[in-house]
């Protein structure tokens, strides 16, 4: 299909879903569950623990914004996609939001029809090889076949970094993360490439993971974060509320634990964030303590980083750029007023 062909008959599709979309609040309300879109399986962001309950900094986010709309951190209907199917299944209708390790980029935005809401997580494409390659930088990488999963930010900008150092790949196209490590541990591929904190999630997965390394070289800019279709400005604003009031209960100091507590605070904005004063919330078709339940049930941004990503998880994933803005990170929640 031409490219011009193509794109119109996206936008066509995403004009649709976003006059279906519109009243997306009624329907959630309606149904009782909150549709989630996410990964097939990705340590840290989305996948499922020894009870088959869908964890992760990427589901964490659904939980609290099916327990700010519904009141039940637990009524989600997670929805495993490819990185090839996610996009038609937002659009579609067949979920109500997508948070699935996705990058904010112009085309996604304007082109597909999808509203970004924030950013949960900003991470960079990376390269890990077999230490035994003896490569200690991308740039030794000429010739090299290159496991990538096809549709994605990871296959364009690898494209654009081999050509800008005149180098050539093998490309090995896999669907998913579990195929790509698999093609990787078997030797298909010499080098398996995605965001860095995909990466870092199948670095334990792997045979011997002492084996691997990360080579040191960030080669893209990937603001990864959940999305919606556009046309509903309603659902679009809950969904980004509720990412907000969990980055601004860490910077504020509320916790799960102390979040009744911290409703006696003489502080106005926690007041406000915790649906004691004004009507943030109500404005928004909520119950006034709906990012106050949110929290309660998730933990503020900075609990759900620690247990899903952090220093003390499987990943490993220092705060970096991820921490508060006033800890010199790009964590920032616009004010609660």
């Amino acid at each position: 299909m031409h490219k011009l062909t193509a794109l119109a008959a996206v936008a066509a599709l995403s004009m649709g879903a976003s006059v279906a979309s519109a009243g997306t609040l009624d329907d959630v309300k309606a149904a009782g569950t909150l549709k989630c879109g996410v990964s097939t399986g990705l340590l840290g962001f989305s996948a499922q623990d020894e009870n088959n309950r869908w964890v992760g900094l990427d589901a964490d986010y659904c939980h609290a914004l099916a327990a700010a709309v519904l009141g039940d951190s637990e009524a989600v209907e997670f929805l495993p996609l490819s990185a090839k199917e996610r996009f038609t299944a937002l659009q579609s209708g067949e979920v109500d939001v997508l948070s699935r390790n996705t990058t904010w980029t112009f085309s996604r935005d304007v082109e597909l029809g999808l509203t970004f809401v924030g950013v949960n997580y900003y991470d960079g494409q990376g390269f890990m090889v077999a230490k035994d390659l003896g490569v200690k930088s991308a740039t030794e990488l000429d010739g090299a076949p290159v496991c990538i999963q096809p549709g994605t930010t990871t296959e364009l900008n690898l494209a654009d970094y081999f050509a800008r150092h005149n180098m050539k790949y093998e490309a090995v196209v896999t669907e998913t993360d579990d195929v790509a490590r698999q093609a990787y541990q078997e030797g298909r591929c010499k080098v398996y490439t995605t965001d860095k904190s995909g990466l870092a999630a199948q670095l334990p997965q792997l045979e011997n993971p002492d084996a691997h390394m990360i080579l040191p070289e960030t080669i893209s800019k990937e603001p990864l974060g959940p999305a919606v279709r556009q046309g509903d400005d309603q659902w679009a604003d809950i969904a980004r509320w509720t990412l907000n009031a969990t980055v601004a209960a860490e910077e504020l100091g509320v916790t799960s634990e102390n979040v009744e507590d911290m409703k006696g605070s003489d502080n106005p904005e926690i007041k406000r964030l915790l649906g004691v004063e004004g009507d943030l919330a109500t404005k928004l078709g909520l119950e006034a303590d709906a990012f106050a339940q949110a929290i309660a049930a998730e933990g503020n941004y900075g609990q759900m980083y620690a247990r899903s990503v952090g220093p003390d998880s499987p990943l490993g994933l220092a705060r970096g750029i991820n921490a508060q803005w006033t800890d010199g990170g790009l964590m920032y929640a616009a004010p609660f007023r």
